[in-house]
C-alpha cells in the first residue's frame, strides 16, 4: 500500500481527542529506550528526558508519544527496558495515572498494536524493593494515531509516527527488525551508522519526508510526525507539516508544544549554571504561531 493510502487508512481510523486553548501538549518520539547497555542510544539523554518530564508533569501538560518510545527491535524483553529505566516509566506513568498520557506506536515497538502485548508487558512491572508486581500503565491503549480536533474551530491536527507506507519499515518490518537485532546492534557499538535507519540515510530521509509532506499539502492537513529523528517546523501558508524530532541525539532531544493554540518547536539539553553545575536548558526554535496560521485553505 502506498504512503498516501497508509496515512488516509489511518487517519480515517483514528481516535478523536477533543481540545481547547486551554490545553497543552508536549509530542516527544523515537527515545528508542533500551537496556541501558552500550547499544542503548536513549541511555545518554535520560537525565535531559526526565527534566523534561517533570517540567510537563508540573505545568499540566499532556504527554503524547509518537511512536518508537522504546527500542523493541534490539531487545527482546520489555522487562529489561523497565528494569533499565524504572524511574522513567514511573514518571511517565503519573501522566497516565492522570488521563494526560497517549502512547502511539512505531515501527521500533509496533508490538504495541497488538493490545494483548500490551497488556502483558506494561499494564504493570515488577517491583523489586517489595517483591510485587504494581500497577504501571493500567488498561493503557496503544494507538497508531491520533486526531487532536479543536473544540471551538473543529480544526484537526493528525498525529502519526511516519512509517506508514515505507516498505521496509511497515510492510518488511520483521526482516528489519531481524537485521537490526542481530546485525546492526552490534555494529553500532562499534560506531557505524545503520543504513535501515531513515535517520542515518539522506536519501531515504528526503524521500519519506516528501511522502508525509505531499499527503499533508493534499489533504489540507497539519501532520505532526517522528520517525525520521529530524525536527521540522511548517511555515504558515506552505505544507502543514511537523516533525518532533527524537530523543536521542548526543546531548539534546527535540520536541512539539502546544500551549494556548500556539504550536513550538522545542529542544531540551545540556548546559551549566554561573556556578559551573550541570542543568538541563529548555529553549523554543521556532514559534510559537497560532495553529489557525497553518492551515492553507481557511
Amino acid at each position: 500500500m502506498s504512503v498516501s493510502k497508509s496515512l488516509t487508512k489511518v487517519f480515517n481510523a483514528s481516535k478523536i481527542i477533543n481540545y481547547n486553548d486551554k490545553s497543552k501538549f508536549i509530542f516527544l518520539s523515537d527515545c528508542h529506550r533500551g537496556d541501558n547497555s552500550s547499544a542503548d542510544n536513549f541511555a545518554p539523554n535520560r537525565h535531559i528526558y526526565m527534566s523534561a518530564l517533570d517540567y510537563y508533569y508540573d505545568k499540566g501538560f499532556t504527554y503524547i508519544e509518537i511512536g518508537d518510545g522504546d527500542e523493541l527491535w534490539e531487545n527482546d524483553k520489555f522487562s529489561d527496558l523497565i528494569k533499565a529505566h524504572t524511574d522513567i516509566y514511573l514518571k511517565m506513568s503519573k501522566f497516565h495515572k492522570e488521563g494526560r498520557f497517549y502512547m502511539i506506536w512505531g515501527n521500533h515497538d509496533i508490538y504495541k498494536r497488538n493490545h494483548k502485548y500490551v497488556q502483558k508487558n506494561l499494564y504493570e512491572y515488577y517491583n523489586p524493593k517489595t517483591g510485587q508486581l504494581e500497577p504501571l500503565f493500567d488498561n493503557l491503549q496503544a494507538y497508531e494515531g491520533l486526531i487532536l480536533k479543536h473544540e471551538s474551530t473543529g480544526h484537526k491536527i493528525f498525529v502519526v509516527h511516519g512509517h506508514q507506507g515505507d516498505l521496509l519499515n511497515d510492510t518488511l518490518w520483521p526482516v528489519a527488525r531481524f537485521l537490526v537485532r542481530y546485525v546492526w546492534r552490534h555494529i553500532e557499538i562499534l560506531k557505524y551508522n545503520n543504513p535501515l535507519s531513515p535517520s542515518r540515510n539522506i536519501i531515504r530521509l528526503y524521500k519519506i519526508e516528501n511522502e508525509l509532506m505531499n499527503w499533508a499539502e493534499d489533504n489540507n492537513q497539519i501532520i505532526i510526525c517522528g520517525h525520521t529523528h529530524r525536527s521540522a517546523y511548517a511555515i504558515p501558508g506552505k505544507t502543514p507539516y511537523f516533525n518532533d524530532g527524537c530523543c536521542c541525539r548526543k546531548g539534546y532531544i527535540t520536541g512539539i508544544e502546544i500551549e494556548n493554540n500556539e504550536i513550538s518547536l522545542i529542544r531540551w539539553s545540556r548546559g551549566y549554571s554561573a556556578k559551573s553545575m550541570r542543568k538541563v536548558e529548555h529553549e523554543v526554535i521556532s514559534g510559537p504561531i497560532n495553529i489557525e496560521s497553518f492551515l492553507i485553505n481557511k
